[in-house]
């Protein structure tokens, strides 16, 4: 468990002021993230990488020369949000667009491709490449569902260098592809990890067993099997890779690999030797030459005691780029001249918005928002770690946690608009903007959506009458399962809000909260009922079996904040 802390809320933003004080001459800080601490290189295309906290020295500890431009980061185990995606990528973009590499994972997929769209319409030409190497999370033939573990240093480190060459974006883009393609990781764990702030792991290994197939967010293993010995464990893992050797480098006459030994964080270096030097014996024995391997913790997961290896299958340019220098402060290789620092300033600067008055009636309407979202910050801190456990079945046990942050930050954002005379719409849409920057993931985007939605129906002119009320829950909902891709049957929030949206549009006529209370049945039944699927997208799909018996955290959340909003309009 994480031992030196303060307040656990302020974990993430305290630990990347140290990291920015520590290596100020490397990072520089920016909302959102960091980027490189250097002059650009104009025309210069720009690698931006991130994704949640508890990974060091992924994702903001290789941001630097020969290495990423600029890295998002978002809370621990969640994804950065929409905005800080697209704060990072305006500071660190250099004239010749943006490449986006992250670990595919549906809160990142979300929040980084809405802030692409942006770019792109901005003017900044930007790609996306998504890390696919955990060979245990999704079969071959679903290569593109699997998730992006330890390979995302090889990848973003072989894009950095063709971005540094000069290639232009559609090249880095190919580059990058390419060496997803032939990139392949695998790993064990020991014993579980523990979030900031809790004394409980996410999962746990029983004693003398080992966890196959983990997650980097403390998902469970796959399987589990008694600890072998160190060469039992390197054979392992060395089949199972081998055996995935891509179709296109099947005929090749001499094998050079790249080979990454990952420590989680709660296996020491000298043991991590111990199992590489049962690799490489094996590796030599089949004529296969390794380059430049790396033995380290290079994408951790807090304590987790665990390890992972990765395999990348070389062709002549891949490799050139995986030898080129880089300095950075979690990964270094061959000598780099640093060159000039950045004349910006690392002082975060907060944007004023100018808050419009509504209407005397929407100022009303505004003030029982405020009173609701105030309700939920409540709710959601009492049950946070009641939903953190129903995450942690089968994904990764941040759910509660940032339900919390982001009612907080709603409850936050709307009383300053309240307080400004603001009407009930742009109250929401501030709202939904802080929830979605401060909770990140995929409960961020989707509440953030939610809110915006309801807000843009409400409007700053009039009293939404109960037929608004449901016109705007139904925008919300198809809104949603637009983004999302989500559908009923997925073991989603959609398996609430589909069914609780149709029933308060079906109850016109009634009063609000008659209607409410009504549809409120709903979603507790479809809530519960969750608890007997199976989850087909997200986190948790490639632990199904683990979460068959246990509601949805996304959608239970949802169920009881609409029960509180019922007992709200009820006057109770």
């Amino acid at each position: 468990m994480p031992y030196v802390l303060n307040d656990p809320e302020d974990f993430v933003d305290e630990a990347i002021e140290g990291f920015v004080a520590a290596h100020s001459h490397l990072v520089r800080r920016v909302q959102g993230g960091v980027v490189r601490n250097q002059e650009k290189t104009k025309g210069h295309v720009a690698v931006v990488i991130g994704g949640g906290s508890g990974h060091y020295p992924a994702f903001a500890g290789i941001v630097g020369p020969g290495l990423a431009h600029g890295a998002v980061v978002g809370n621990v185990f969640s994804s950065p949000s929409t905005q800080r995606v697209h704060t990072v990528c305006k500071a660190a973009e250099a004239g010749g667009g943006v490449l986006l590499s992250y670990g595919n994972y549906a809160g990142d997929v979300m929040n980084f491709n809405l802030a692409q769209s942006q770019l792109n319409t901005e003017g900044i030409p930007c790609r996306t490449v998504l890390v696919t190497d955990d060979i245990m999370s999704a079969s071959k033939e679903e290569f593109h569902k699997r998730r992006g573990i330890a390979g995302d240093l090889f990848v973003f480190k072989v894009a950095a260098a063709a971005a540094e060459a000069g290639y232009p974006l559609d090249e880095v883009y190919r580059v990058a592809v390419e060496a997803n393609e032939r990139t392949r990781t695998i790993g064990v764990a020991f014993s579980g990890c523990t979030l900031p702030g809790k004394t409980e792991p996410l999962f746990t290994v029983p004693k003398g067993r080992m966890a196959l197939g983990l997650g980097i967010h403390g998902e469970p293993g796959l399987s589990e099997s008694d600890i072998p010995t160190s060469k039992e464990l390197a054979l392992e893992l060395v089949t199972h890779l081998l055996e995935e050797t891509p179709d296109s480098c099947r005929n090749d006459s001499k094998i050079r690999l790249c080979v990454l030994v990952n420590g989680l964080g709660g296996v020491k270096y000298e043991e991590l030797y111990v199992l590489y030097n049962n690799i490489s014996a094996i590796l030599k024995e089949k004529n296969i030459e390794i380059v430049e391997p790396e033995v380290g913790e290079l994408v951790t997961s807090f304590e987790m005691a665990g390890a992972s290896l990765t395999f990348t299958w070389l062709n002549e340019e891949q490799e050139g780029f995986w030898k080129k220098p880089t300095y950075t402060p979690g990964y270094k290789k061959g000598t780099v001249s640093i060159g000039s620092g950045s004349s910006q300033s690392n002082a975060l600067q907060d944007e004023k918005k100018e808050i419009s008055k509504g209407s005397s009636e929407s100022q009303e309407c505004a003030k029982n928002v405020l009173n609701i979202l105030q309700l939920m910050e409540t709710n959601t801190a009492q049950r946070a770690d009641e939903y953190g456990l129903l995450d942690s079945y089968a994904g990764d046990g941040d759910h509660g946690i940032g339900m919390a942050r982001g009612a907080h930050a709603a409850a936050s954002a709307a009383k300053q608009y309240v307080d400004a005379g603001a009407g009930a719409g742009s109250t929401l849409e501030a709202a939904a903007d802080s929830w979605s920057d401060k909770a990140g993931g995929t409960s961020g985007i989707i509440w953030g959506i939610i809110l915006r939605e309801i807000g843009k129906e409400f409007g700053d002119s009039i009293k939404p009458s109960g037929q608004v009320v449901a016109s705007a829950v139904a925008r919300a909902s198809a809104e949603v399962t637009k983004f999302g891709k989500a559908q009923i049957g997925d073991k989603t929030l959609v398996d609430v809000l589909i069914p609780f949206s149709q029933k308060l549009v079906s109850e016109n006529g009634k009063s609000l909260p008659e209607a409410w209370r009504s549809a409120s049945g709903i979603a507790a039944s479809s809530a519960a009922d969750t608890a007997n699927l199976l989850p087909k997208i997200g986190r948790a799909r490639p632990h199904a079996e683990k979460s068959l018996g246990h509601q949805d955290p996304g959608a239970t959340s949802l169920a009881m904040i609409i029960s509180t909003i019922a007992n709200f309009l009820e006057g109770k």
